[in-house]
């Protein structure tokens, strides 16, 4: 008999919805160009505290939301390949794609921060870098979009698996937090609490800040002031 298990926190499943709202504000953004370039940026750094939050989240959050709870190694994924596994959360091979986009899309927000377009836009951190520098980022970022959403479609192409073939839906969890199993074991989630959340919160923040131009040295006073 199937029953309702806690899997997924509020903090985890609003990171969730609100990164997938980010990217595809971003990549838009990004495709319009124009004064769209404005928005993109702040998209970016928009990304860079949600992703921070999320590492934070992964080391102190609840049961879960931990890497070292879905991130396993090699015996792990090939048991899951032979559809011996079972558990809660990402599977073994889904933790992995969990990294994966996690990493690249780190990799993204934080080339775009140096990252320009020759016309008027200038990643907010594009003052400590030189021109040369930056021009070579804004092509590798630009080149990276590619994978980005090759990532994002197999991961989208796992989840359509999963309702289709195994009758599995993935996205009714990550909204609602509850997970259906037959497995008397399961466990809900545990951990996490108010002070986990505020640090991870604190740290988001101060990435954000860092991230806008928090970090630049200030503009110097023209002559005569």
């Amino acid at each position: 008999m199937k029953r309702s298990v806690a899997v997924w926190d509020l903090p985890t499943r609003i990171f969730h919805w609100s990164l997938v709202l980010l990217v595809v504000g971003s990549f838009t953004s990004g495709k319009i160009g124009g004064s769209a370039m404005l928005w993109h940026g702040t998209f970016g750094v928009g990304i860079m505290g949600l992703l921070s939050f999320r590492l934070v989240w992964g080391l102190i959050g609840s049961t879960y939301a931990r890497f070292f709870t879905f991130v396993r190694g090699p015996s792990a994924i090939i048991t899951y390949l032979r559809g011996d596994w079972r558990g809660l959360g990402h599977n073994p091979l889904g933790g992995l794609a969990v990294l994966a986009i996690l990493g690249l899309l780190l990799f993204q927000a934080s080339s775009g921060l140096i990252a320009n377009d020759d016309i008027a836009f200038n990643g907010p951190l594009f003052p400590l870098v030189d021109k040369d520098y930056s021009d070579w980022m804004t092509a590798v970022h630009r080149r990276s979009q590619l994978v980005v959403l090759v990532l994002v479609t197999l991961h989208v192409s796992a989840i359509l698996y999963y309702l289709r073939v195994k009758k599995q839906n993935l996205v009714r969890p990550m909204i609602t937090g509850l997970a259906r199993t037959t497995d008397g074991d399961a466990r809900s989630a545990s951990g996490g609490g108010p002070l986990a959340f505020a640090i991870a919160v604190a740290v988001a923040l101060a990435v954000v800040w860092a991230t806008s131009g928090g970090v630049l040295p200030p503009t110097p006073m023209p002559a005569g002031w």
